[in-house]
């Protein structure tokens, strides 16, 4: 018992001294269910699944340029990858100047409303506290999954959940032509509508108010392949919508913030300067 109390309480203190701040999405409940229950199931990794309770959990800049950004990890819609694609990110983040926050999504369980109404409430959520964190401009990324959720939600917003930009790591983007790969079988039912199928395509409802985007994938991925950023890419340039999209030939897929991605300084510094234009 002591030994937990402990080990509880220097936990505890980290979360202070790093000044992460947790906040409930819904505390008085959700406007929608995934049909999920019981415990949240941390797996290796600092993969999380079974999230029926979403949160954001926020680390905000001690020197702000006045950014923020909200980083929805993948997991195939079936866990949040929330340390190489979420925590782990955040003290490079705040060095640039830059709150940044983990979405900790409910998962959809076939229902794919869910997971874009928890990254709408996210965005209102931290721009409810804009005065407290000196931001002037929030922007949503993702990886994998969590960049298909990204891209969701820069293509279906409204005045108030529009992101300033996105930043997409590997995204899937449609369903057009799969049928269980890619986050399909966990987004939808066995035999879903066509119609809401197409609604989650993000490639077909790009328009020219989408927000700016910086795109990263790699030749050899073959979990997500290129042809998913290229059309989106290519809907975003059609629209006159701001992009920069960087091709690597090698690294595969969900590189995140590795140290092992062998083109992770090149990608944060592209990144790093790309954010410069909105800070300023």
């Amino acid at each position: 018992m002591k030994k937990t109390f402990l080990l509880i309480a220097m936990l505890l203190m980290s979360v202070i001294a790093s000044g992460q701040q947790v906040i409930k999405l819904w505390p008085d409940g959700a406007p929608n269910s995934n049909g999920l229950s019981g415990p949240e199931n941390e797996m290796e990794g600092g993969r999380i699944g079974n999230i029926s309770d979403p949160e954001l959990l926020v680390f905000p800049a001690a020197e702000p340029n006045g950014l923020a950004i909200i980083m929805c990890p993948g997991g195939g819609y079936s866990y949040v990858a929330a340390k190489h694609e979420g925590t782990d990110m955040a003290e490079w983040f705040n060095a640039q100047g830059i709150t940044f926050a983990v979405l900790k999504y409910r998962m959809p369980n076939a229902h794919a409303d869910v997971p874009l109404t928890d990254a709408q409430r996210a965005i209102t959520l931290m721009r409810s506290h804009a005065d407290e964190w000196g931001i002037k401009k929030l922007g949503i990324m993702g990886g994998s999954a969590g960049g298909h959720l990204a891209a969701t939600a820069s293509v279906h917003f409204t005045a108030r959940t529009k992101p300033d930009f996105q930043i997409l790591l590997y995204p899937l983007i449609t369903f057009e032509g799969r049928v269980t790969p890619g986050g399909r079988n966990m987004l939808f039912d066995m035999y879903p509508d066509e119609e809401e199928v197409y609604y989650y395509c993000c490639d077909q409802f790009v328009a020219p108010n989408c927000p700016p985007a910086f795109i990263v994938h790699c030749e050899d991925d073959t979990t997500v392949p290129l042809r998913d950023s290229e059309i989106y890419v290519k809907a975003l340039e059609d629209n006159g919508v701001p992009v920069k999209f960087i091709v690597y030939p090698d690294g595969g897929h969900g590189f995140g913030f590795k140290d092992s991605f062998a083109h992770k300084q090149e990608w944060t510094s592209a990144l790093a300067e790309w954010l410069k234009q909105f800070a300023e």
